[in-house]
């Protein structure tokens, strides 16, 4: 970095707050901060780097990915499920360092990994890999990590649900979050808060891609609900929750849960009692068009045939409703650097460009809590991506990714291509 830090130029940036897009684009950016937005003179001594006919954007944000699954040997469809009994930790772990570089290419800067119930030995696989890429020794985006998720016996989450496992393969402990009653899931919490987890992840109803579960069951009771939210909030960190019932959705808001995952089959009154109580939604909508069901065992296909449509019409009324809704695509059902076909779903649903990307970015930090990031001003994190033409017209656009910075540092550049 030279002494006047870098000018990025382009021909566009989308003011975010505004809903606008403005041109030119100038903004100068030193150390890992934008220092200034169309400044009157530029600074001395600054490179320049000048990206010609894109528009930038802030960093986008994926507010639900499994990293440590999925990836260059499972590109489309469902992940193996026999990654979950076949990857030891390191492998794993190896498998999440490919993932996270293909989420940062695709402009993804910040993501929240709420992870599945594996086997580590209690080590939080997502947490290590955040502390990786912070120090600069793998290219990633920032990593919010849930450690473990929390699921009773049997529930969504426990992996011999997912792989139809005989009794006693593949025991778990509490720390690796299968937990049941109330001393248990306070016990998992407090776990999972003491090695790094900045977000607990819950299973809280049944769901689509796992055996044995109904996908509108609530899984938690409701003491032991409040005992997680009460355990997390007090040591200052949020929960989500798996739900796609409206039984466990009601019962999550109730209880003080912050954000709810899927939500498919809330009713009208629920997403109002959401409104009322500030609880954001993230729908992860794409999965019923991009996750492809095929080899999956028939009773999970008539699962998924009677869920996703009904997920669909939820989302339309959660956005005419005024849920908060951020986006998140629980990659890889889709597969990981298709991050941003979300968007596309968000608006096909009813939003419009602009509130798509919002959902992906002023939304998706309101969730995490932080002020950071999430828009182009001086100030925040040098988080900036580049796409072609105008995606506050054209979603689609932010597919097509051609320059990523993270804290100040070129990750990609294709614009010359």
């Amino acid at each position: 970095m030279t002494e006047g830090g870098t000018v990025l130029r382009a021909a566009r940036w989308v003011d975010i707050d505004a809903g606008q897009v403005r041109a030119p684009a100038v903004i100068v950016v030193r150390g890992n901060r934008i220092t200034d937005v169309d400044p009157a003179r530029l600074p001395t001594g600054a490179r320049i780097v000048d990206l010609g006919e894109v528009t930038l954007l802030p960093g986008l944000m994926d507010m639900e990915i499994n990293l440590l699954i999925g990836g260059p040997d499972t590109p489309t469809g469902l992940p193996n499920p026999m990654h979950g009994v076949q990857d030891d930790p390191v492998y794993r772990t190896l498998r999440a360092t490919m993932n996270a570089r293909t989420t940062l290419h695709a402009g993804f800067t910040t993501v929240r990994n709420l992870g599945l119930m594996v086997k580590t030995g209690g080590y939080l696989l997502d947490v290590d890999l955040g502390r990786a890429i912070e120090q600069g020794w793998v290219e990633g985006p920032r990593i919010v990590g849930a450690g473990h998720a929390i699921t009773p016996t049997g529930g969504h989450l426990d992996p011999t649900m997912f792989q139809r496992l005989a009794p006693h393969i593949m025991p778990l402990s509490v720390e690796e979050g299968r937990a049941n009653g109330v001393p248990q899931v306070r016990e998992s919490v407090r776990y999972q808060i003491k090695y790094g987890a900045e977000v607990i992840k819950i299973s809280a109803s049944g769901g689509v891609m796992s055996h044995g579960t109904v996908a509108g069951a609530q899984q938690y009771s409701d003491e032991e609900l409040a005992a997680i939210v009460d355990e997390a909030h007090r040591a200052g960190v949020r929960v989500a929750a798996h739900a796609h019932g409206d039984a466990g959705i009601r019962a999550c808001v109730a209880a003080g849960v912050d954000c709810i995952e899927h939500g498919s089959l809330a009713s009208d009154d629920t997403l109002a009692m959401m409104v009322e109580h500030g609880t954001f939604l993230v729908p992860t909508s794409y999965l019923s068009e991009g996750l492809d069901v095929s080899k999956a065992a028939p009773a999970l296909q008539k699962k998924a045939a009677e869920v996703f449509p009904r997920a669909r019409e939820t989302l339309r009324k959660a956005i005419r409703a005024g849920v908060k809704i951020a986006c998140g695509t629980d990659a890889p059902a889709v597969p990981h650097g298709d991050n941003a076909k979300e968007l596309w779903a968000l608006v096909d649903r009813g939003m419009t460009p602009v509130q798509a990307l919002r959902a992906a970015t002023g939304t998706a930090a309101e969730l995490l809590g932080v002020e950071d990031r999430g828009r182009l001003a001086p100030g925040l994190l040098a988080d900036i991506i580049a796409v072609p033409g105008d995606p506050t017209t054209d979603i689609t656009t932010v597919q097509d990714v051609r320059f990523v910075m993270k804290d100040g540092r070129i990750h990609k550049n294709t614009t010359a291509l």
